[in-house]
C-alpha cells in the first residue's frame, strides 16, 4: 500500500463530458473532493446523478475531461495507460454490482486472482484469503464455483477479492443492488468490520438507503455535481 499524505483519494475540479450525437452531457461537473484513509463513504444520488461516473474516474477506469485526480499519492493524469493499469492492480480494489467472478474458478481462486497477477507467493495468497473467508463467514465454501454460491455469497467473495491484495482503497458500485435485505445487511456488516478492524477505505456509489445510513460520510450528488457533504460521528 502506498503512502499518501493522509488521503486515499483527492480530486480537484474534475469534469467528465460525454458527446452523445449532437448533445454534450456533463456527467461530472467541477467535483473537488478529498477522502481520507480509513473513511467509509457513500456517493449517493439517483440514476444519472454522476456517482458511478465519479467512482469510475477515481478508479482510473475512465479519464476526466479536465481536472486532476490523485489516488494513493499518484496523479492519474500523469500516468500512461500501462502505469494506470498497474496502479489499479496494486492500489484499488473493485466490487461490482454484477460480482464479476470468473465462473471457471473456485471461490478461493477468484479471491486470490488479483494477488496472482501481482506475483504474490501462493502460501501468502492462501493465508490472506483464508483469514478473510473466516472473518466473512465463507469458511467451507472455498472450493465452490460461483454458480454454486448464492448472490450474497458471491458478493462476499467479490469483497474478499477486493480487500485481500491490501489496496489503498476499495470502490464499490451498488454492491447491494442484487441482494435481499438480509444479505445486504450481512454484507454491510462485513465491510464495516473490515473498515474498522483493518482500516480499509471504502467508497460506495449507491442509491440504497441502508448503505447511506451505514456510511459515516455521505456525499450527495445531483446532476453531476456535489450537492451536500455530511460527516457523521
Amino acid at each position: 500500500m502506498s503512502e499518501s499524505n493522509g488521503y486515499a483519494v483527492r480530486t480537484a475540479g474534475v469534469w467528465k463530458i460525454f458527446q452523445q450525437e449532437a448533445e454534450e452531457v456533463q456527467a461530472v461537473r467541477d467535483v473537488s473532493l478529498t477522502i481520507e484513509r480509513g473513511e467509509f463513504t457513500a456517493l449517493a444520488g439517483p440514476s444519472g446523478s454522476g456517482k458511478t461516473t465519479l467512482l469510475n474516474l477515481i478508479g482510473g477506469l475512465t479519464r476526466p475531461t479536465r481536472g486532476e485526480i490523485w489516488v494513493a499519492g499518484s496523479e492519474l493524469g500523469a500516468l500512461s495507460n500501462r502505469e494506470l493499469a498497474q496502479l489499479r492492480l496494486e492500489e484499488v480494489g473493485f466490487v461490482f454490482q454484477a460480482y464479476n467472478l470468473l465462473p471457471v474458478l473456485s471461490a478461493l481462486e477468484n479471491a486470490e486472482f488479483p494477488m496472482l497477477l501481482q506475483g504474490t507467493p501462493a502460501a501468502e495468497r492462501a493465508a490472506r484469503v483464508q483469514e478473510l473467508f473466516e472473518r466473512t463467514g465463507m469458511t467451507g465454501l472455498e472450493d465452490r464455483r460461483p454458480g454454486k454460491l448464492s448472490g450474497g455469497q458471491q458478493q462476499r467473495v467479490a469483497v474478499v477479492r477486493a480487500v485481500a491484495s491490501q489496496p489503498a482503497l476499495v470502490l464499490a458500485d451498488e454492491p447491494t443492488a442484487n441482494l435481499d435485505s438480509h444479505a445486504s445487511e450481512a454484507l454491510l456488516d462485513m465491510m464495516a468490520e473490515l473498515n474498522r478492524e483493518l482500516g480499509v477505505t471504502f467508497v460506495f456509489a449507491t442509491h440504497d438507503g441502508h448503505v447511506m445510513e451505514r456510511s459515516r460520510r455521505l456525499v450527495r450528488m445531483v446532476d453531476g455535481a456535489i450537492d451536500s457533504d455530511e460527516t457523521r460521528s
